[in-house]
C-alpha cells in the first residue's frame, strides 16, 4: 500500500504511527506485516551485488567462475566474500565452464635430430618476455571437417603472440605461426622456443627457421605431456571457453573465432590466475613500465 511508507516515517515514535494509522484508517497489524515483507538490508545489498555479478558473467562470455568475479569485483572497488559471490552465481544458476579431459595428439619422426629439454617444466609465470615460448597443435573439429590450430605464447605474459589454423598439419603450419610470433615480437637472438617432438617441430624447414632468427630449440622428453602443460592448458581454456560452445561450420569461421579470442578477449581481457588475475596485456604493460618509474625515481 502507498500509505505505509508515510506511516514509516512517523516509526521512531510509537504513538505517532498508532496516530497514523488511525486517521488513514489502517490497521497497526497491517502496517507492521508489510514491513516484515520488505527486503532487509543485507537482501538489498545482495541484489545490488547480484547485478554486478551478472554483468561481469557476461563480460566474461559467461567463461567465469566464482574465483575470477571475485576478482574482477575487487578490481573495481568492490569488497565482498568469495563465498558470497557463488552463493549469488548458484542463486542466478550461472557458473564458469568446466575443461573437458584434453587430448594430447602428438606424431614424432623418430629419425629426426634431438634438441635437449631447456625449459625442465619452469613454467611460473613472471619470467622475462620474450624470454622463453610454447607451442603446441590441436585439432579443431568443423562441420567442413578437421581444421587444425598451431599457437605460440609468450611463458613470461602468457600471451598467445603467433597463431595459425589451416586445413592441414605440415610444417608450414607451425612455421606460419611463428613467422606471425616473430613479426609482431621482434624477439633478440638467444629466445628460447619449446614444445613436444611433433614432426612438425623437428622438420628441417622449422629448424632453419629457428636459426634464422637466432631462436635456441628445446623438446619436451618422450612421452612426457607434462613438459609442454602451458601449451596444453591454452588449448583446453580456447576449446572450453570458445569450441565446445558455439558451432564451428567452416575453417573459415573457425579461423575468425579463433583470431576474436584471442586478440580481442584471450590477450586482452580474460584475467588470469597464475598473473594475479591480470590480462597477459596488463600484464606485458605493468612490467615494461617498472624500468620507466625506476629510472624516474
Amino acid at each position: 500500500m502507498k500509505l505505509y511508507p508515510f506511516i514509516a516515517a512517523e516509526k521512531p515514535a510509537v504513538r505517532n504511527v498508532e496516530r497514523t494509522c488511525t486517521l488513514l484508517c489502517v490497521s497497526r497489524s497491517a502496517f507492521y506485516q508489510s514491513l516484515r515483507s520488505e527486503p532487509s538490508t543485507h537482501e538489498q545489498r545482495d541484489s545490488e551485488l547480484e547485478e554486478h555479478v551478472v554483468a561481469i558473467h557476461e563480460g566474461s562470455r559467461g567463461t567465469y567462475g566464482a574465483p575470477r568475479v571475485h576478482q574482477h569485483l575487487r578490481r573495481t572497488g568492490i569488497r565482498t566474500a568469495k563465498k558470497r559471490v557463488a552463493r549469488l552465481m548458484a542463486t542466478r544458476g550461472l557458473a564458469g565452464r568446466q575443461r573437458r579431459r584434453f587430448k594430447k595428439t602428438t606424431i614424432a619422426d623418430e629419425r629426426a635430430v634431438s634438441s635437449p629439454d631447456l625449459v625442465k617444466r619452469s613454467f611460473a609465470a613472471g619470467q622475462v618476455l620474450d624470454g622463453t615460448w610454447v607451442g603446441d597443435i590441436t585439432y579443431l573439429r568443423t562441420w567442413e571437417g578437421w581444421a587444425y590450430l598451431a599457437t605460440v605464447i609468450d611463458l613470461g605474459s602468457r600471451r598467445v603472440v603467433g597463431f595459425a589454423v589451416a586445413d592441414h598439419m605440415r610444417s608450414s603450419l607451425v612455421e606460419e605461426a611463428m613467422k606471425m610470433a616473430v613479426l609482431s615480437r621482434r624477439p633478440a637472438a638467444g629466445l628460447i622456443f619449446h614444445s613436444d617432438r611433433g614432426s612438425q617441430y623437428t622438420s628441417s624447414a622449422f629448424r632453419n627457421l629457428l636459426e634464422q632468427h637466432g631462436i635456441r630449440q628445446s623438446l619436451s622428453r618422450p612421452r612426457q605431456c607434462w613438459d609442454n602443460a602451458v601449451a596444453e592448458s591454452f588449448f583446453s581454456t580456447l576449446k572450453t571457453e570458445l569450441v565446445y560452445r558455439q558451432p564451428m561450420t567452416t575453417r573459415a569461421a573457425t579461423r575468425q573465432a579463433v583470431f576474436e579470442y584471442i586478440e580481442v578477449f584471450y590477450n586482452r581481457q580474460r584475467l588470469h590466475s597464475a598473473l594475479g588475475y591480470r590480462s597477459p596485456a596488463e600484464y606485458e604493460r605493468e612490467t615494461l613500465a617498472q624500468p620507466t618509474a625506476a629510472s624516474a625515481a
